[in-house]
């Protein structure tokens, strides 16, 4: 049998617990890596953010979709929003900012919207409802008719301010007053997102099946 290992000294032991209090304290304030920022989400030819920053709010990609009929493809549309939202009811009642951004993949005649924008608010609120919004509804169909023409790789903006309510941007350049009220901008949110929006696959992409 071998001779018995002596034990370090009392200061030798205390020397050894502060250098191993010194290295896991070291570890522990050492700065850890920053998580990287998820990069766009790239989808027909388009990189779109992941987040943006609208009216003093950090808004996310809730999702996007593109509007198509047959072959034709008429624009990418990616709704922003404070928190995700599954469904229609959900994404009107997320409080703060909203966008909703498209991407023109055609040139077309602003009628042309004006007319789905009609069609699709008439289809998604309730008769009372509309005749209350009838008269913003006009305001806005004037803005849109005012563009006059839209053209590919164009960006339309359809942005809820809380406090002013809708404002639509045209390449980056506001067109026409605010459209005041939440509940208008939900009214045209529902036009894309509700149970009876444009485009079914536009929709289900725009509430998170496509992110």
């Amino acid at each position: 049998m071998g001779p018995l290992r002596a034990w370090p000294d009392p200061t030798r032991r205390r020397l050894l617990r502060g250098a191993l209090a010194a290295t896991l304290g070291a570890a522990l304030l050492r700065p850890r890596p920053a998580r990287a920022e998820p990069g766009p989400l790239l989808y027909e030819g388009l990189a779109l953010p992941r987040r943006i920053e609208l009216h003093g709010s950090t808004l996310v990609l809730n999702g996007a979709g593109i509007r198509a009929v047959a072959w034709f493809k008429g624009y990418v549309a990616a709704l922003y929003l404070a928190a995700p939202a599954a469904s229609a009811a959900e994404a009107v009642a997320v409080p703060g900012p909203k966008r909703i951004r498209m991407h023109m993949l055609q040139d077309a005649p602003a009628a042309e919207f004006v007319k789905a924008v009609r069609k699709g608010v008439t289809r998604n609120v309730a008769p009372d409802e509309l005749a209350r919004l009838e008269d913003r509804l006009q305001a806005f169909e004037a803005i849109v008719d005012g563009i006059g023409q839209v053209r590919r790789g164009d960006i339309v903006d359809l942005d809820l301010d809380p406090a002013r309510g809708l404002h639509l941007l045209h390449n980056g350049h506001r067109r026409g007053e605010p459209v005041r009220g939440s509940d208008f901008y939900g009214a045209l949110l529902l036009s894309f997102v509700g149970q009876r929006p444009y485009d079914r696959k536009l929709r289900d992409g725009m509430l998170g099946g496509l992110r």
